[in-house]
């Protein structure tokens, strides 16, 4: 009996040590990753579009949790609010939702897109220096950016994934 029961422990141990050899460090098996999520779910995204008026704009996205707080938003629907001039170089609106922040000093420049007070997302034509958390940046020139935003006051934004 005393034999059986080695015979057993020993199996087991060598299967557990094939099975542990199997993996790598990062959970790889056999040079595939081992994951329940989808090509979807892993799958970065790294553009959003802001729709204002019959203009469409490109938006590279920073990688932070903000955008990603934002993009798993966008996955459900797209965003819509009323911006409005501030400061004349900036124009500010209400999300409707709340982001993570991760405010930093910056300088921002025409073009750039903020999260502002984690729920304000504000659309640089101009520059101002302050604390915030950066979105994105527009793709497009100074001046179209400018022509854009300032078309009138205030504008309808529509945020979306396509």
């Amino acid at each position: 009996m005393k034999k059986k029961f080695v015979f057993i422990l020993t199996a087991i141990m060598l299967c557990l040590a094939f099975v542990l050899s199997a993996c790598g460090e990062n959970g790889t098996t056999n040079g595939q990753e081992t994951t329940s999520e989808t090509e979807e779910e892993t799958e970065m995204i790294d553009t959003i579009y802001l729709t204002i008026g019959t203009h469409k704009i490109t938006v590279k996205l920073e990688e932070n949790t903000a955008t990603k707080a934002l993009v798993a938003l966008l996955k459900e629907d797209d965003i819509s609010y009323n911006a409005h001039d501030y400061g004349g170089f900036e124009k500010v609106g209400d999300l409707g939702h709340t982001l993570p922040r991760e405010d930093r000093q910056m300088t921002t420049e025409a073009g750039d897109v903020i999260l502002y007070s984690g729920d304000q997302i504000v659309l640089f034509y101009g520059s101002n220096s302050w604390s915030y958390t950066k979105i994105g940046k527009m793709q497009g020139s100074a001046s179209e950016i400018n022509e854009i935003l300032t078309e009138s006051n205030p504008i309808t934004v529509t945020i979306g994934l396509r």
